[in-house]
């Protein structure tokens, strides 16, 4: 009796008529392990456990705004946090539109620069609308043509401001098992598009809540720059012995790991520039003129970029360089005074 031909087999020979007979048979991926791809050239900055971290700090804050929206609203709320991510800042703006609104507020913090980026806040459009519907009142149910293209009015932003300074104030209070902080409305920003808030390719922490009511439900964006939370997580790091005695163990063991790379190290005497017709006449003996003196500073340079600068002397019948000055913070690892 002649065998009978499966289904998957009857598809596999068909696919292999069609693709001129040379298709190769079909492969079994069930047992392929998926693995994510890690962008070299924009590497992490926050580490599983920061992001761990800062998911508890949320969780903390969902539960701070429950309570506040009850006792603000007279209605039943449910509030939850949806996802942590690190992203570029552009991934968040790219689907901003000339009808969003954002709420700006910023770092208030012992320390923290004048200058740092700020937090935004964005929220759904319906859920906006419910919420201000129940401050004013009414029952919170919103019409099934309002969407993301909304068009708030200017009572709407006055009563939109209101209800986003009660969201930002509550903010702060989330962070107190580890550290003092707070946060400080600035404004209700009604064309975001038009401004430059932070930088696009600027490392942010992207927060997703979940807010709903028993008639309307959306969700709530807040954009944490990366800056910003390096400096708390710093400060929270010196200011806490036992955290900074965990870290630095940390950081030891890493140390032990690379202790025994290799890395290359330029010293740059000075930069000058040359014609190829004089580079091909040189010969032993000329002299470059760097425009330098003899006491100038050397920049040692990693990677192409400025790490130190110090002077050149002589070390146990050897050129060596003398450090002076270190451009970079050991504890944020920001590169100043590149050229």
């Amino acid at each position: 009796m002649a065998e009978k031909l499966s289904q998957s087999q009857i598809d596999a020979l068909l696919s292999s008529m069609l693709g001129g007979g040379g298709a190769p048979p079909p492969q079994d991926e069930t047992n392929e392990k998926k693995y994510r791809k890690y962008d070299f050239k924009s590497p992490r900055k926050f580490t599983k456990d920061r992001l761990k971290m800062l998911s508890g700090i949320f969780d903390s804050y969902s539960r701070i705004l429950i309570t506040r929206l009850n006792g603000l609203l007279h209605a039943t709320c449910d509030v939850m946090v949806e996802s942590v991510e690190e992203q570029h800042y552009y991934e968040f703006a790219n689907a901003l539109t000339d009808t969003t609104v954002l709420t700006v507020a910023y770092l208030n913090m012992e320390g923290a620069e004048e200058e740092e980026n700020p937090v935004l806040f964005y929220v759904n459009a319906p859920v906006m609308v419910s919420m201000m519907d129940r401050l004013l009142g009414g029952s919170g149910n919103v019409d099934e043509s309002i969407g993301e293209d909304y068009q708030y009015t200017d009572l709407d932003l006055c009563v939109y401001e209101s209800l986003m300074k009660d969201l930002v104030q509550c903010m702060g209070e989330s962070w107190a098992n580890y550290i003092q902080l707070g946060f400080d409305f600035e404004r209700v920003e009604s064309n975001p598009t038009l401004v430059q808030l932070i930088g696009v390719d600027e490392t942010v922490i992207l927060v997703d809540l979940r807010l709903s009511f028993p008639n309307c439900e959306g969700g709530v964006s807040i954009v944490l720059p990366g800056t910003m939370l390096t400096n708390i997580f710093t400060k929270i790091s010196r200011d806490n012995p036992a955290r900074r005695t965990s870290f630095e163990d940390h950081s030891e063991h890493i140390m032990d790991q690379l202790r025994d790379s290799s890395l290359e190290v330029v010293a740059e005497l000075g930069r000058t520039t040359l014609r190829l017709r004089d580079i091909y006449n040189l010969n032993v003996g000329d002299v470059i003129d760097l425009s330098q003196k003899k006491d100038s500073a050397v920049y040692l340079r990693i990677g192409g970029r400025k790490w130190f600068d110090g002077l050149m002397g002589v070390s146990e019948k050897h050129l060596a360089v003398k450090i002076k000055q270190v451009y970079q913070n050991a504890e944020r690892r920001d590169i100043q005074g590149n050229e």
